[in-house]
């Protein structure tokens, strides 16, 4: 299984959906836990890498395996072994490229 690098591309925030939803409405703002331009770097197992957010990586673990086993996007990406991805949080996603390393 080869290394992938997880890099933030960038994070959004509903407000709207916020003050809606949320209990701190849109105090809340957009994720803390990331930033953009964070560079992860996944080593192989199911190990999460340090500092990552844990319910991010159960959305995005199924795309970083694919990719350190050898998968392609294409034709759908135009880059081989690389995609792009996000976490399931519908009022504050995280937006991150998956790429081979």
């Amino acid at each position: 299984m080869g290394k992938v690098k997880i890099t933030v591309l960038k994070k959004e925030f509903y407000s709207d959906f916020a003050e809606e939803y949320l209990t701190e409405g849109k105090e809340a703002g957009a994720c803390s836990l990331l930033n953009e331009d964070d560079v992860f770097i996944y080593e192989g197992s199911a190990r999460m890498p340090e500092g990552f957010c844990p319910w991010a990586w159960i959305d995005i673990y199924p795309n970083v395996s694919a990719i350190a086993s050898g998968a392609t996007y294409t034709p759908w990406s135009n880059k081989e072994r690389q995609t792009i991805v996000c976490c399931t949080d519908g009022i504050r996603p995280v937006v991150f490229k998956v790429e081979a390393y």
